[in-house]
């Protein structure tokens, strides 16, 4: 931009009303020369802010204070993580004894902070709920030979330290986001002990899985011959990957937003939007580094391999990776907005791993998924609305959660009704429910072929013939010439980290950008919304969107085609060792000992059918209740938890385990279970009494549905006792009340 004065015009009084063509078009020339100035030193700030948060290796995003409480540096495999308290901020009291939360961020490209970048976040959520609130973010660089399993081994000692501050408090509810959510998973399968109900944020676990004509990025692997192409980008960085190519692969899925869209919205609203716009692209385009192993280790066995949910991969201790190992919750947040991480990758590893919902029992496990309809990837951990609505039900009920039955729940979240929140059983605006799910649920969501299936074995096959040949042939010489300068240039000219160097300050042309938007901003004439010049620029720009778009279609459709062209080819997969009628994707075995441990279980669950007294015999009852063909809903839920409190005056681990307990045996013989009651609690007046409770806790929201009006009704006749009347709202029924009406 050469220095020089203002244009007069560019200040020059015009009526913004004007719509008549002669004065409609200066109006809007004037304006949009304006808005161009404002946008390139909007570019200008962010390439500033870019270069500035790309100079200090801890930068972050993070909004709220915080105290470091373990360096990963000091571990004997360092790693390039930190756990940090998050300091609540004045005003809010946090309770020491509350479950504490964990914040993993993704090092998927960006920097960290991400979880708690605004006010209304996970981290936010959690904090105003007076949980204690830990962070585990990174910096810029790894350390030197950092591996990926130094990361997940290392953070067992993260959550160790977390679990020793907080003895008296139930295990961390944990919250790992993106790329962070199957790296906070593996940590779990490795120490179950240390954790409660895990939530994984748009983490991919399945990563072959998608559907034909929606999920173009599961074949970027194969056109690109596999993952010698990695290995030689780590080379040339001198043993370094660059995370810019990352956010790169990412941005090239949407380019009708990436190349123009996010750009426009800015430009045309740039008197409004310009703060939040920098504030998105400072996380953006914080770049970092990834060493080249851990890059490697993530293709070959995650992205072109898919082995997480086979049971193909091992600790650094030779103990296998299985999510049946994990024996608290696992909550799966995903959504449908775009095809960064949808639902076929987040979902499709309980598909891998149970051939039926018994199987799900017989592991024991407790798995809830939350689909949202209406946003992308990046919303799931970076929207205030998410913040507002999913976050704070999960946190709010992560309790509750951790007390659930085993079994397969979709968490569907809905408005809250006026009369239920007078009812004192919401505080928020949300109200969810756990409706039972089976695996078709799963399956009708999408998922490969057998033949699909074997075309993605073909590409693992090829990519490690393809990354043996470059390793033997071609990385001797690459290494030879390739040095620090070299990939310091490379990373420099980066296109994509170019976008945002190329505004800043450092380029001599951007020296009276600044200048120039101070006189426009003194003298801005925005054009009025009905002049007809600014209604041919929206019709231009959705022209472009639309040719953008078109372009994408096509681009993906020629891909997906080539691919299974190529590796669907049954000439190319018998050369590789395999036919058309072989089983490339055979469910993980389960191990003797999973199968010794389901057995005794089996065993105690029979053993258990008359043991017990009247705690036992309520939550065996509420259990059958409650429990209809539309799952349970929070009222409900919470009423258990005061139940838990003022009758059965129980922690959460023992409830849990209770809970579980009492789950079993009437998975195992409902019917048995149910007459083994008046065992359990011999005396008639007791058994009333035990009803009556299981008739308010379920009835807590107001009306029960039918079929738990026909249950209530045969447990009456289980327990021998009068049928009641018609539920009362448990929220009249004092003895499961708290004092002045609160619930716990």
């Amino acid at each position: 931009m050469p220095d020089g004065p203002i244009p007069a015009w560019v200040s020059k009084p015009i009526d913004p009303q004007a719509s008549d063509a002669l004065t409609a078009l200066p109006a809007y020339l004037v304006d949009a020369f304006q808005r161009r100035v404002l946008f390139l030193d909007l570019l200008r700030r962010r390439g500033n802010e870019q270069i500035d948060i790309s100079s200090r290796p801890t930068a972050t995003v993070l909004r709220f204070a915080s105290k470091p409480i373990m360096s990963g540096k000091s571990l004997p495999r360092p790693m390039n993580y930190t756990l940090s308290r998050i300091i609540a901020p004045e005003g809010v009291v946090i309770d020491e004894a509350k479950r504490p939360v964990v914040v993993v961020d993704p090092r998927a490209g960006q920097g960290p902070g991400i979880g708690g970048f605004k006010a209304e976040s996970e981290i936010g959520d959690a904090l105003n709920a007076g949980h204690p609130v830990y962070f585990i973010g990174f910096s810029l660089n790894p350390e030197p030979g950092q591996q990926f399993l130094d990361v997940v081994e290392g953070q067992v000692k993260f959550f160790e330290r977390v679990v020793a501050l907080h003895p008296d408090a139930p295990p961390p509810f944990a919250i790992g986001n993106c790329q962070a959510g199957y790296q906070t998973l593996m940590v779990a399968m490795l120490r179950p002990e240390l954790f409660g109900p895990c939530l994984i944020v748009g983490a991919p676990m399945s990563f072959w899985q998608g559907k034909r004509g929606e999920n173009p990025m599961r074949y970027s692997g194969g056109l690109n011959g596999g993952s010698w192409l990695t290995a030689l980008t780590a080379d040339l960085g001198e043993g370094q990957f660059d995370g810019t190519w990352l956010v790169l692969n990412f941005d090239k899925l949407g380019p009708a937003n990436w190349l123009w869209g996010k750009q426009y919205d800015i430009y045309t609203n740039i008197d409004s939007d310009g703060p939040r716009y920098l504030e998105f692209e400072k996380w953006w385009g914080d770049f970092v580094q990834l060493n080249g192993d851990e890059m490697q280790y993530l293709v070959d066995n995650l992205f072109i391999g898919d082995k997480l949910t086979r049971n193909q991969l091992t600790s650094s201790g030779g103990q296998v990776f299985d999510v049946r190992n994990v024996t608290s919750p696992i909550i799966v947040f995903t959504s449908t907005g775009d095809n960064i991480s949808p639902p076929q990758e987040t979902l499709g590893w309980i598909l891998d791993l149970y051939g039926s919902l018994d199987d799900i029992w017989d592991a024991g496990q407790t798995i809830i998924y939350c689909i949202d309809h209406k946003i992308g990837h990046l919303a799931l951990f970076v929207s205030s609305k998410v913040g507002a609505k999913e976050d704070e039900e999960f946190v709010r009920l992560m309790d509750l959660i951790d007390c659930l039955p085993p079994g397969l729940f979709e968490m569907v979240i809905s408005s809250s009704q006026k009369e239920t929140q007078q009812a004192g059983y919401v505080t928020g605006n949300w109200e969810s429910r756990f409706e039972p799910r089976s695996l078709d649920d799963i399956r009708n969501i999408g998922r490969n072929s057998p033949a699909d299936d074997r075309a993605f074995t073909a590409v693992a096959r090829v990519s490690a013939v393809n990354l043996a040949a470059y390793r033997k042939f071609m990385q001797p010489w690459v290494r030879l010439v390739a040095n620090q300068t070299t990939a310091d240039l490379a990373r420099t000219m980066n296109p994509l980290r170019l976008s945002y160097t190329m505004f800043a300050n450092s380029n001599p042309l951007m020296n009276n950008v600044e200048k120039m938007a101070n006189a426009v901003k003194a003298a801005r004439r925005p054009v009025h919304a009905d002049n007809p010049f600014l209604a041919w620029q929206t019709f231009i720009s959705a022209q472009i969107t639309t040719g953008l778009d078109n372009f994408r279609k096509t681009r993906d459709l020629l891909q997906e085609k080539l691919f299974f062209d190529v590796y669907g080819s049954p000439a190319l997969q018998a050369m590789l060792g395999f036919d058309s009628e072989s089983a490339v994707r055979p469910p993980p075995v389960p191990s003797p000992e999973k199968l010794a441990a389901r057995e005794t279980r089996r065993t105690e669950s029979t053993a258990r059918l008359r043991a017990g007294g009247a705690k036992e015999a309520l939550i065996r009852a509420l259990l059958y209740v409650a429990s209809d063909d539309r799952g349970l809903d929070r009222q409900s839920a919470l009423a258990l938890n005061v139940a838990r409190q003022l009758i059965l005056h129980q922690s959460i681990s023992a409830f849990k385990k209770m809970v579980r307990q009492q789950a079993f045996v009437l998975h195992q013989d409902r019917e048995a279970a149910l007459l083994a009651l008046t065992f359990m609690v011999p005396k008639p007046e007791e058994r009333a009494v035990l009803l009556e409770r299981a008739e308010a806790i379920v009835g807590a929201k107001g009306a029960l549905t039918v079929e738990q009006s026909r249950r209530l009704v045969k447990l009456s006749e289980y327990l021998d006792v009068t049928p009641l009347k018609p539920a009362t709202p448990m929220a009249r029924r004092q003895p499961l009340r708290r004092a002045g009406g609160q619930l716990q």
